[in-house]
This record gives C-alpha cells, structure tokens and sequence, in this order.
C-alpha cells in the first residue's frame, strides 16, 4: 500500500515592539515643525535671493528661478516669513532638546550612535538600494545608513540653530556670528542645511514607501506586526492494523 504524506506550513503573526511612545511623539511633531520652518524661511530668502552655483559665466543653478517664486506665491511676504520663523524656531528648539534628552536618558542613543561597521554597512544597503549589489546587511533596529543618517540630522539641527541665531541677531550675540566666520557665511551654512534637510525628507520619504506599510505603522503605533512561518510538520499516515487469522 503507498501512503503519501502532507506537509502543512503554519503561519503565526508576531509583534515586535519598535518605537516608544516619547520618540513616536518626537517625530511627529518634528515633522510639520521642520517643514513650516523651511516654507518660512523660502518667504525670508526670496528678499536676498543670491544663491547660485555657477562656473565662471555660467549659471548651472540659481537658488531660486523667478517661475519658482511665483509659483509657491513667495514674494512680497518677508514680514510674514520672518514673524513665523522666530516663532517655531522655539518650538523646533524644544522638541530637539527634549528628544536628545530622552535619548540620553532612555538609552535610546545606543541603536543611533554610528558604530566602526556602521559605514561600511551604508556602503552595502547603498549598493543593494541602487540594485547593484543583491546582498543586504542584517537588519537590527537601524541598519548602518539610518544611524549615519538620524545622527547626522540631529547634528543638523543644532548646527540650524546656532547659524540661525547668528544671523537672527548678529549685533546682540556677535561673539556666535564671529564663531560662525561672520554673518555671510554663517547664513550660507544655514541654507546649506536647509537643503540637506529638503533631501532629506525626499530620501526619507522614498525609503518609508520602499519598506511598506508595516514599517510605517511601526512609527505610528509602537509595533511592527510580522509574519513567521513554523517549521513544517510531517503527518503521519495512519497505521493499518494487521489482519486477524483464525484458527
């Protein structure tokens, strides 16, 4: 007789917690805080628009085009820009140095800080993005690339603040202007930032929709729910019992 076995794969969810709830909070509030930010300061820079990179005679970008302007309905709304931005700048302040706090304390700091191995694995994850390379560095909390990249926008903020006071006040805190190679160059490194903070958001956002909803649902509710499949059990075939002779 020829019995055939049949193997079942058992599928189970597990949770996985990922995000408190402080650092959930933190990133939410950052992020219509940042982009307020950069909107009002678009509103301040159209007044002394002079940003271009140009070789020799020729303009390869100017930071902005007229078409630019008008289109986001930039000009004429300096008094608007600037009332905003000394506003939120506080806001954006706090929420930064309450959020470095909590990652002090928490010990949260430990999954962000860049580790010796941290860039060789930004190299990989780079390469396997670009789908150069198929080979992906095991994923904990944070690969490589996003401890590279959250510390460095943390070191982004405060390098935004310092530069932004500078020029916010050059006469009162001139010792910060001074610091920050005069009130020319502190204001170049504070757009520099801003862009890096525009590129930023566009990588981040990339990156989010290329790992899916469960990643994000991650940053909204803690966890991240995941599908593991058990290892396959064999069933046995049922033993047919031996025929009774009688005598």
């Amino acid at each position: 007789m020829l019995f055939v076995s049949s193997i079942h794969l058992l599928q189970m969810k597990e949770i996985e917690k990922k995000h408190p709830l402080a650092i959930r909070w933190f990133h939410w509030v950052n992020f219509p805080i940042l982009l307020i930010m950069i909107w009002s300061g678009m509103l301040i820079y159209w007044a002394n628009g002079v940003y271009k990179i140009q070789i020799g005679d020729v303009i390869i970008i100017k930071f902005f085009p007229e078409w630019f302007y008008k289109m986001l309905k930039l000009p004429y709304r300096l008094a608007e820009g600037m009332a905003t931005h000394f506003v939120f700048m506080w806001i954006f302040f706090l929420n930064g140095f309450f959020y470095v706090v909590y990652t002090l304390i928490s010990g949260e700091w430990r999954y962000l800080i860049p580790t010796r191995k941290s860039f060789k694995e930004a190299w990989q994850v780079l390469l396997h993005d670009l789908h150069i390379s198929p080979y992906h560095p095991p994923q904990s909390k944070y690969n490589g690339a996003q401890k590279i990249a959250y510390s460095a926008i943390i070191l982004m903020g405060f390098g935004s603040l310092v530069t932004g006071l500078a020029i916010y006040k050059p006469v009162q805190v001139h010792w910060l202007t001074w610091l920050m190679g005069g009130y020319s160059f502190a204001r170049a490194l504070h757009f520099i930032l801003t862009i890096g903070y525009v590129l930023f958001f566009l990588i981040h956002i990339i990156q989010v929709i290329r790992a899916g909803w469960s990643n994000f649902q991650s940053m909204i509710t803690g966890f991240e729910v995941k599908k593991n499949i058990t290892p396959p059990i064999e069933e046995k075939p049922e033993e047919t019992p031996s025929p009774i002779i009688e005598a």
